[in-house]
Order: structure tokens, then C-alpha cells, then sequence
């Protein structure tokens, strides 16, 4: 893969609020700097789509500001709400020229039903894999990037087999199962759910003001305030999802977990682990 994915947890700063998660500088060291240097720097053409949030205009307006107050010179909003639209010639020809996309938070589904296999998402895909177009997605946006997409779960049923519900994303890669707002919705037991159902994939929670560098479809780095957190299933001894009935709690074995913080780095080939020394300086 030439292209670059980075899946957020949400709530990422903007550079408006005082919120007591954003500890990073906005300017320097926060996620939507990274979306930028990575996307090619001040001057990359990136395309905002808020086809998952049910408030489009103001979220659009939002990442205008947010952007704006990085200085960036070439960013436009996307407003597709319709699946005309992700056919449209207008769009495809701002999709071919994009250094970036990013999609927003919302409803997952949303962005599946709309723009899924539709000619945008050829065009997103193709030059994902072969172009070196940067996607980024928050929250919903994160969590269509994969192939086996949670589409919604309940927290107070978290463990109880069907609790989760999962449907196709939009296939950008295909090793993860992406969930967002992990630690402050308290996800652990549908991503739990999620890599039973699917123990060949690594389940992977994002907290808020948090994201993953995704290169080459392997090499992983954090980024952002906060923490991802890893289920690995590939070593589990037990797991009884395949015959439980509805609503059975269910019970997993040696769920190997890793919990990473800014900088550190996850390869998904051999699923190694990369922990920044203590007295490392920061990057």
C-alpha cells in the first residue's frame, strides 16, 4: 500500500475548546498536525466528508476552522448525502486530485450505504493503494475503514453474545476491526465480542483525541492524547461464540492485550510491539 490510513478515536482537538484530554500542543503535536505533515504539509489539498454526522454543515465547518487555525491553504468540504453524489463528476474529479480525505464522525453505516461501492470508492481505493492518498477518519470514520465494520453494541450487554453488531465497511484494510471513544464509552467488551467472532483480525480501540499512522497497510505509530489499546486474539485457548445462544455471556481465554501511548509503534505482519523507552525524548 503507498497510501496512508489514520483512524482516530474522536473528540480530536480543534484548537477551540479547554478540554482536560487534549495535553498536546494543537499547533505542533496534535492529531489534525499529523493528518497535515502527513497529507504533504500546509498547501495539501484535503477533502472533508461528513456524510456520517447527522449535523454535516457544522461539522464541516468545524474541520474549516480547525484546519484554518493550522494555516492550511487548500481545504474544502464534501457535503454528500446522497448516493448520487458519490457518482457525481464534480466529486470524483476533487476525490483524483485530494492529497487527502477525511471522513467524520457520525453514523458508520451512513458512509457504507452512501459512498460504498460506489465510483468514489473505487477511485479512494485505488489511490489509497497505489497513489499515496492519505484517509483519515474519525470515530465513524475510523470505524468504516475496515472490512469487518462494528456497526453499534451495547456498553451494559458488553459480553453477552450478539451485544455487538458488525456489518462490511468500506475494506481499506482488512487485519483490523477499528472501534472509537474506547476508554470514555466503555468498549472492552464488544471489541472483545468483535475479534471472538473473528479471531483471525486484531481488535483495535481507540480513545478519544487519539489515532493511528497506518504505512504500507503495516507499520502502525500512535498519536495523540491518549491511549490504543490491542486485542489480540490469535493465541486464544478458549472461545465458545460459535456455539453460544443469543444473549449468552460469553468467556475467552489468554485474549492477549497491549496498551500503547503516543509514539509507540505496532507492526501488523508479525504483530510486534514498539514501546518508546521511558527516557526517550519525546518526539
Amino acid at each position: 500500500m503507498k497510501g496512508i490510513l489514520i483512524p482516530i478515536g474522536g473528540n480530536e482537538d480543534k484548537g477551540n475548546a479547554d478540554n482536560e484530554i487534549y495535553t498536546l500542543d494543537f499547533v505542533g503535536e496534535g492529531i489534525l498536525f499529523h493528518v497535515v505533515k502527513e497529507s504533504g504539509g500546509l498547501d495539501a489539498k484535503i477533502i472533508v466528508i461528513p456524510t456520517a454526522s447527522s449535523i454535516p454543515v457544522e461539522v464541516g465547518e468545524n474541520y474549516l476552522d480547525a484546519f484554518g487555525k493550522l494555516a492550511c491553504t487548500n481545504v474544502q468540504v464534501m457535503d454528500i448525502r446522497e448516493r448520487a453524489e458519490a457518482e457525481d463528476e464534480k466529486n470524483l474529479a476533487l476525490i483524483r486530485s485530494a492529497d487527502c480525505v477525511m471522513f467524520s464522525g457520525g453514523d458508520q453505516s451512513r458512509i457504507t450505504e452512501v459512498i460504498g461501492g460506489s465510483t468514489m470508492h473505487q477511485i479512494l481505493t485505488d489511490r489509497y493503494e497505489n497513489d499515496g492518498l492519505v484517509i483519515a477518519g474519525t470515530s465513524a470514520g475510523a470505524m468504516s475503514m475496515s472490512m469487518e465494520m462494528i456497526t453499534g453494541g451495547s456498553g451494559t450487554e458488553a459480553l453477552l453474545k450478539g451485544s455487538v453488531r458488525m456489518d462490511k465497511g468500506m475494506e481499506f484494510i482488512s487485519e483490523l476491526i477499528i472501534d472509537s471513544h474506547f476508554i470514555q464509552r466503555g468498549r472492552f467488551g464488544r471489541l472483545a465480542e468483535a475479534v471472538a467472532k473473528f479471531p483471525n483480525l486484531l481488535g483495535i480501540g481507540l480513545a478519544e483525541d487519539t489515532g493511528l499512522v497506518i504505512k504500507d497497510g503495516n507499520n502502525c505509530k500512535v498519536i495523540g492524547s491518549g491511549m490504543v489499546t490491542i486485542f489480540d486474539p490469535s493465541k486464544l485457548a478458549h472461545n465458545n461464540v460459535q456455539i453460544l445462544e443469543e444473549g449468552t455471556p460469553m468467556s475467552l481465554s489468554n485474549l492477549v492485550v497491549h496498551v500503547l501511548a503516543n509514539t509507540d509503534r505496532f507492526v501488523l505482519a508479525d504483530r510486534s510491539i514498539h514501546i518508546l523507552p521511558i527516557d526517550a525524548p519525546f518526539e
